[in-house]
């Protein structure tokens, strides 16, 4: 049965309007295969990687436009694959016909125009996510419950070391981390609980959610916004739809809430700091936020393509990948504006997270404007009202840092709001004294 308690979620997603430029669409490629395609990656505008089923990796040296294959040396289906650079990257397989049953991580160091086969992990571990933060040190999740690490490359790979809580053993799909200490990885059980661990000492310990945080849901995949704010996706395709699990306190705490659209959310990326995107694989279906993942509305992918791995190198740049082969990219908008209809990368302006966050009481917040214009900084408490103006005048382009004194707050979280004529945009900052 179905918990509502789970559903709870912060008041200002409901008292803070916030607009934004319009999103960019999707367009269909030319794929190189009808296999089922996994996992897509790109260090860069230009090289980039899909993989899938029946062991198919395609390299592509020009942004998608050709596709070229590589021989992974297996047939099995590969689940994710991780590129460090241009030259060095691993890939995950599941060996499901043959003894010993598990899984084949692969590797190359020349760009995958040679796959190897390194010590593999112990049987019966099947791995869904693979990443590395440096040539030596990296990590992978899967099932039964595989949350791996290694020091050396990959030649040999270790279980971490979790608390004893209810959910600590579930299946890994996510790892994430924010620096060399701070860390998340997210799983979950269908029908029965999702999980998010967290580290603070670099992976050398993980703590597990409190059980009565703990989503309903698996979650999927992870985004880092900052040290104390994070949020994962997930969801229920048979009730509830999507779902999303939010922290602001560095994964102390966590709420869990429906978003009100059918469907399950199995992966998230962010285009700019404000502007993210999320696959709702079967729903044929993406959703986007022009708020930092506070709200969402959905559009049709290209062609009804079934779409469940995304990714964005860059601003301008973003790629798709699914069943049927199906590969998408992403077209950026033009915008109209009082100078006529021109492109505008938003990730121009900037309006950067204040620190120290929480802070008591003075902070610095930091923003960047690519044009001049009339600006205006603002601070808002959680119902909506404006209790401070930092900025409100004209302003060159280029980057500003406004310190902020809140003595006279009590508190508690507040909104802190960059508008322009052409821009809008907000961060959260925790007044802790």
């Amino acid at each position: 049965m179905k918990n509502n308690n789970y559903t709870k979620t912060f008041l200002f997603l409901f008292f803070f309007p916030i607009n934004f430029f319009p999103q960019g669409s999707w367009e269909r490629i030319k794929s190189p295969t009808e296999q089922f395609l996994r996992t897509v990656h790109f260090v860069d505008s230009v090289y980039g990687w899909v993989a899938g089923d029946s062991g198919v990796i395609f390299h592509s040296s020009d942004g998608g436009i050709s596709w070229t294959i590589q021989d992974s040396k297996t047939s099995n289906n590969i689940y994710d694959l991780f590129f460090l650079n241009r030259e060095l990257g691993w890939a995950a397989a599941w060996e499901v016909s043959n003894f010993p049953f598990g899984t084949e991580v692969l590797k190359t160091t020349n760009g995958g125009e040679n796959w190897i086969k390194p010590p593999q992990p112990e049987a019966d571990i099947f791995i869904s996510c693979i990443l590395f933060n440096d040539p030596i040190n990296g990590w992978m999740g899967g099932r039964p419950h595989a949350l791996l690490r290694t020091t050396d490359g990959g030649i040999s790979w270790k279980q971490a070391d979790i608390d004893s809580s209810t959910f600590s053993h579930f299946p890994v799909q996510d790892i994430k981390f924010y620096n060399s200490k701070f860390g998340y990885a997210s799983g979950g059980v269908f029908e029965y609980a999702g999980v998010m661990w967290r580290t603070t000492n670099g992976g050398d310990y993980w703590y597990v959610i409190d059980p009565v945080s703990a989503p309903i849901d698996p979650i999927w995949q992870i985004h880092i916004y900052d040290s104390t704010n994070v949020m994962g996706v997930g969801g229920d395709f048979e009730f509830f739809g999507v779902g999303m699990i939010r922290s602001s306190d560095g994964g102390l705490n966590w709420n869990y809430e429906y978003i009100g659209m059918n469907g399950v959310a199995f992966d998230i990326d962010f285009r700019t700091d404000y502007e993210a995107w999320s696959t709702l694989g079967f729903e044929r279906k993406l959703i986007y936020s022009l708020d930092s993942g506070l709200t969402w509305n959905p559009i049709e992918t290209a062609d009804s393509s079934i779409i469940y791995d995304i990714t964005f190198p860059d601003s301008l740049h973003g790629f798709g990948v699914g069943r049927d082969g199906a590969i998408i990219k992403y077209k950026f908008p033009l915008i109209n504006s009082s100078s006529g209809m021109k492109a505008v990368v938003s990730a121009d302006y900037k309006l950067q997270q204040n620190y120290p966050n929480p802070f008591n009481p003075v902070t610095k917040i930091k923003y960047s404007i690519p044009e001049d214009g009339f600006i205006k900084l603002a601070v808002y408490n959680l119902l909506g009202e404006e209790v401070a103006i930092i900025v409100n005048e004209h302003k060159n382009a280029g980057s500003f840092e406004f310190e902020f004194n809140a003595e006279d707050l009590p508190s508690g979280i507040y909104i802190y709001s960059l508008e322009t004529i052409n821009f809008k945009a907000t961060r959260k900052m925790i007044l802790l004294r």
